[in-house]
This record gives structure tokens, sequence and C-alpha cells, in this order.
């Protein structure tokens, strides 16, 4: 598992997970809050299996 995700990429991610799963606990109560932990899981390894199977990295390019 090679990074493919950049550090803009990865700091919206974390962002964006957090903000869902806080939706949880403050917002509307329901478990589509959880769907968060999937970009904050991404964003925190630097990995994404679908950017892997499409072929997209928005990191560094290997050496």
């Amino acid at each position: 598992m090679r990074m493919n995700e950049g550090l803009v990429d990865r700091l919206i991610r974390v962002f964006v997970g957090v903000i869902l799963i806080a939706l949880v606990f403050t917002g509307p109560r329901t478990a589509w809050g959880w769907l968060g932990v999937i970009p904050l899981a991404t964003g925190l390894i630097g990995w994404c299996p679908l950017y892997t199977a499409l072929g997209i990295n928005t990191g560094t390019k290997a050496r």
C-alpha cells in the first residue's frame, strides 16, 4: 500500500470525517454519521482503495 493522497486531500478527509462523526452526537443523531469513519481512516492512513482502483494519485509521485 503506497500513499496515494496528498496533504490537502488528507486534511479535507479528516475534517469531513470528524464532522460526520460529530453529527452522530450533536446533529440529527442518525447512524449515517458513522460513514465519517471511512474518510477519517483513509485520511489518517493516506491510502484510498478507490483511488487505487481508479488510478488516481493526489500525492507526490513515487521516485
